[in-house]
This record gives C-alpha cells, structure tokens and sequence, in this order.
C-alpha cells in the first residue's frame, strides 16, 4: 500500500471573502502559515518514524507521539474550521434542517446555544478551541472545550463546528479582543453545510 503524506487543504472561498469579519491578511496568513505549518510538522515526524522503522533506530518515542498529537490535531481541526465558513452574503443567520432541530431539542433553543458556545470559546484559557460535538450513544449535542489542539477531546464524538481561539487566529484583525471575534464568527457559518454533515455522522 502506497503511503501518502498529508496537504494543506484548499479553502472553498477567497481570501477576502470572509470580510469584514476575518480580513484577507489575517486569513492569508493563518491558513497559509499556520495550517501549513502543522501539515509541515507532521509530516516530519512521519517521515522521521518511517526512516528509523526503516533503518531499526530509536527516537525520543514519548516526545514524538506528543508532537504528533499536537500538529496532526492542529491539521484536522482547522481543516473543519475552513470548511464550515462561508462569505456573509451565503450564509444563514440560523442552523437550518436537522442540526436546528437537534440544538433547539438540547439546548433550547439557537440562542441558549449560541451563548454556551461562544462563552465555553470565551473562556479557554491559553490557547485552544470550542467544539460542537455529537454522542451516537446518547443521541446528543455537547460543547467541547478543547486545549491546544489535542487536549480535552472525548474519543468517538464527532466534531459538527469547530472555532479556532489561538491569538494567531484572531489577532490581526481585533487584537486581544476575543469576544470581538467570537461575535463575528456567527455571520459567516456555512450552516447549509453543516447540517449535511451532521446528517452523515449519525449512526
């Protein structure tokens, strides 16, 4: 079986698409840097594993599978972050379909939920993410504060919508200003999309 490493994914829409609530420099930079960057780490610490397997060399094996968790989560969750957005002018203002009846059976209703998300993305501390998850068990949504990129994460909960925290995704754009940022998120969520994905995770 041929191996393949991974690629940083392309974005469905333009750089300045997103504004005004994530400017082209700030997005330029965040997927073509940043993202890329942890495409580029892992795939290091692959191909470092596979030429010591190779040759029968050790490596630093707890160091290694910490960095590899830490860059390959970093890969994954931008990759849901990207692909849930949308320019304004597509977006709704609201979950539609199955996902909009699911939160208002969780939740509430899309404003309860819309509050829990932005304050558990609000209060992470350091550097990290909120998540919107799915339980198969339960049948239930939940919010995942998620540290980094790989702490906090409960195995098996599929992630519906992600938001990135990490200063680099917001700081160009509104400084330190978290909440800020936060707000704006909520106009450019692609929620069409969203609510197919969520179709697909349901077993």
């Amino acid at each position: 079986m041929a191996k393949e490493l991974y690629k940083l994914p392309p974005l469905k829409y333009g750089y300045a698409d997103l504004a005004p609530y994530i400017s082209e420099e700030q997005l330029r930079i965040h997927h073509d840097k940043h993202h890329q960057g942890y495409v580029n780490n892992t795939n290091a610490l692959l191909e470092m594993m596979d030429k010591a397997r190779k040759e029968g060399t050790d490596f630093d094996y707890k160091t290694t599978a910490k960095a590899l968790s830490f860059n390959l989560g970093g890969h994954v969750l931008h990759g849901y972050f990207w692909w849930e957005m949308t320019p304004a002018s597509n977006a709704s203002k609201e979950p539609v379909g199955e996902l909009a009846d699911a939160i208002k059976e969780d939740f509430g209703n899309f404003e309860r939920f819309k509050k829990e998300f932005s304050q558990v993305a609000s209060s992470v501390e350091g550097s990290g993410w909120a998540a919107l998850t799915f339980c198969n068990d339960t049948k239930r949504l939940g919010i995942m504060q998620i540290e980094k990129h790989n702490v906090n994460l409960v195995p098996d909960f599929p992630i519906i919508m992600d938001l990135d925290v990490w200063e680099h995704a917001y700081y160009i754009d509104y400084k330190n200003d978290r909440g800020k940022f936060i707000e704006g998120f909520w106009n450019i969520i692609d929620w069409e999309e969203l609510d197919k994905y969520f179709k697909k995770v349901q077993k």
